[in-house]
């Protein structure tokens, strides 16, 4: 009788232990790399229950992954292409949840006299003055802002020194750091980067700089599998006020590194 108490006592404990559900998110190296998923998801965990595993990629490799239906939810910084994903009815909606800026990074002594606040105007100098600069390559949404930059700065030549990685934005600023070249990169990465050698800041300010994250579900009708309603519940928490104000509470050496802005902050 004692053995049959012992095992169902084991049996009831085993019922009752609770087993977290787990959501995948297909996000940014960035958004990774830059520690803010360690500090907001156990937040998030606390709330609801809900565990996320983050696979951090560049934005057009979670967008194709939402596109497959291998993430539940989407967290990128490409605001055309989120569009295009909820357009082709991948996602049911899009929501701003914050923003940082981008800067671009060199050696202290400038050799192409890139410093300032025009993006266009730093990147002509670059080109021209045949300085190494470190593409990330990827289709991520830093790469596809500095494509657009070197359009809008009409440089079709973009130097003898400009090499694609193909890599994240950490292994691009690394290769930067180790090379003296001009990199692109988002200030959170940026703030979170310890091995930096001769880089520093030169150009920023330019409001083309800016940076906008969002924030998406994959949709259940595209791909019934998806866990649709544990990723909305993410969705819905970090666009609350709770959430919001657990991205701004997120910072690097004193220096806060996103800054919300979803709609439903207020709600």
């Amino acid at each position: 009788m004692k053995w049959k108490n012992g095992l169902l006592a084991v049996v009831i404990g085993w019922q009752g232990a609770a087993v977290a559900e787990t959501i995948t998110m297909a996000s940014t190296t960035s958004t990774e790399q830059s520690g803010l998923f360690s500090h907001l998801l156990p937040q998030f965990r606390k709330a609801t229950g809900i565990d996320v595993k983050v696979v951090a990629v560049g934005t057009g490799q979670a967008i194709d992954m939402a596109r497959r239906g291998d993430a539940d939810v989407v967290f990128v910084h490409d605001t055309p292409a989120e569009e295009k994903l909820v357009a082709d009815g991948f996602a049911p909606r899009r929501h701003d949840v914050m923003y940082n800026d981008l800067v671009v990074l060199g050696p202290s002594s400038d050799t192409a006299g890139a410093s300032g606040s025009d993006i266009a105007a730093a990147l002509r100098k670059i080109a021209a003055a045949q300085a190494p600069f470190i593409s990330r390559g990827d289709r991520s949404g830093t790469h596809a802002a500095e494509l657009r930059y070197w359009t809008l700065a009409g440089v079709a030549n973009k130097g003898r020194g400009y090499r694609e990685c193909g890599c994240g934005m950490g292994p691009a600023l690394n290769i930067a750091s180790s090379t003296n070249a001009y990199v692109l990169a988002d200030r959170g990465s940026w703030l979170a980067f310890r091995n930096r050698g001769e880089l520093k800041v030169l150009v920023q300010g330019d409001s083309r700089l800016f940076n906008q994250y969002g924030v998406m579900a994959v949709s259940a009708a595209k791909h019934p599998h998806v866990k649709a309603q544990a990723a909305q519940q993410f969705v819905d928490w970090v666009i609350s006020r709770e959430g919001q104000a657990a991205i701004a509470s997120y910072r690097i050496g004193g220096e806060q590194v996103f800054f919300p802005n979803a709609v439903a902050a207020g709600r």
